[in-house]
């Protein structure tokens, strides 16, 4: 329980900061272009307000829904469907008689805050607490590699030297780099000394994530089991706690990565699992879930080594600006995987974004996700869809090329209809996290 109400705690400060900047990023603007603001809401108030305060013409409140927060411009069609303000002759201070430029301005501060926002933490990041990374030689045993990179000539054991011939000093970003950036070759070290150059196919990402097959490449540790779910096929077999895995169908396992690549390999067949105990050799047969599990818990016996890194000031704003950047392109990227039924399967809510964060209160960790979610929000509020800014965004650009205005009932029925498909993915994404959480 405290796991959680530490999560929760870390998931509800980390929105309120991003709410409340996101809508200054459209308050700002507005005043500046002399727009009223009627409403500045952290969370949503249907109905009634925990708290609420008018300061000048500007109701300020909080209100009980946390699902996100407003502002509510004066002559704007927005969520709050005000039918009878629009109905009323236009006024020199609403939004809709001012010209298309300032109120693109207006629509875009949002995002355009979010985006700062998280190449600023990034800065910050990098000047207070540096970096941790791992080179070549810190993966002491070398990587342990997916059925789906064994096809493309990669080995177990394999260390990795450079990416389209750049060095790679961060070599636990290696699935990152698979998954969203257009790599060609990767050259390894084998167990041998051997450097070998290895080509990738260019939508190796995709037969990742269609076969499952991740994480693509993972450092390899000694191991040995810490515990065996009670009634699992494990333990029904008869494997012990105390017990040394061995084998896996006649092939040796050193590794946790042996065994989790094989498990994966063998799929949900009988499987021969070899184990060590007291200096014998005993041989168990064991038949996997369907999702080729077999109820152990095993914990790996040595780390990954780190090396730190500190950044001047002026260090942290050139590389935190290209953290930003790859993580802007990067999330950009994932759509490919989300518009999938797969992909869709996997689409996470509130729960999953709380599981983001750590177990126990770690501010750097905690500004990492902060800085992650507003740059996520950045781009999902882009998206041209009516209720979003990214709507807002494409009629205004359709106004300002054309010459013509979306009449006061078609932007109407575009809030409504973008308002119900929100609805729809918040339900579908939360209800994912109920599923998982019942079923998983």
């Amino acid at each position: 329980m405290t796991v959680i109400l530490i999560k929760a705690a870390q998931l509800f400060l980390s929105l309120s900061i991003l709410i409340v900047l996101h809508e200054l990023g459209h308050f700002i603007p507005a005043k500046l272009f002399k727009t009223r603001v009627e409403k500045f809401y952290l969370f949503f108030d249907i109905k009634f307000s925990l708290f609420k305060k008018k300061i000048g013409e500007t109701v300020y409140g909080i209100g009980w829904l946390p699902l996100g927060g407003y502002v509510k411009i004066a002559g704007m069609i927005d969520e709050s469907m005000d039918k009878e303000q629009m109905a009323q002759p236009p006024q020199p201070w609403e939004f809709r008689t001012k010209p298309a430029w300032q109120r693109l301005i207006i629509m875009l501060g949002g995002v355009i805050v979010n985006f700062i926002l998280g190449f600023l933490i990034y800065m910050m990041i990098l000047f207070v607490w540096g970096t941790d990374y791992s080179n070549k030689d810190d993966i002491t045993y070398g990587f342990g590699v997916s059925e789906t990179m064994e096809k493309y000539g990669f080995q177990q054991g394999d260390k990795i030297v450079s990416v389209d011939g750049k060095p790679f000093n961060e070599v636990t970003d290696i699935n990152s780099y698979l998954l969203f950036r257009d790599i060609n070759t990767i050259q390894v070290e084998r167990e041998s000394g051997e450097i070998e150059d290895l080509s990738v196919p260019e939508d190796i990402g995709t037969q990742l994530f269609e076969a499952g097959d991740l994480p693509a490449m993972s450092p390899r540790l000694p191991f040995k089991l810490d515990s065996v779910a009670s009634d699992s096929p494990a333990d029904k077999a008869g494997l012990l706690p105390t017990d040394k895995i061995v084998s896996l169908n006649g092939e040796a396992v050193n590794y946790f990565t042996d065994l989790k690549y094989g498990l994966k390999r063998n799929g949900n067949n009988t499987l021969n699992l070899g184990v060590e105990r007291n200096n014998k050799i005993v041989n168990l047969e064991i038949k996997p879930t369907e999702d080729a599990t077999i109820g152990i818990v095993s914990l790996e016996t040595e780390r990954i080594v780190t090396n730190h890194k500190d950044y001047s000031f002026g260090e942290a704003i050139f590389q935190g600006t290209s953290l930003g950047y790859w993580t802007i392109k990067d999330y950009l990227a994932q759509f490919k995987y989300i518009f999938t039924k797969k992909g869709a399967s996997q689409v996470g809510g509130f729960a999953a974004i709380g599981n983001m964060f750590p177990p126990s209160w770690d501010w750097k960790a905690f500004w990492a996700i902060t800085a992650f979610l507003s740059i996520m929000l950045g781009v999902l509020n882009l998206l041209p869809i009516p209720a979003l800014d990214g709507g807002h965004v494409m009629f205004l650009l359709y106004e300002m090329i054309s010459g013509r205005k979306p009449g006061d009932k078609f932007l109407e029925y575009a809030q409504l209809i973008g308002f119900i498909l929100l609805i729809a993915l918040v339900l579908f994404a939360n209800g994912n996290d109920i599923y998982k959480a019942i079923f998983n």
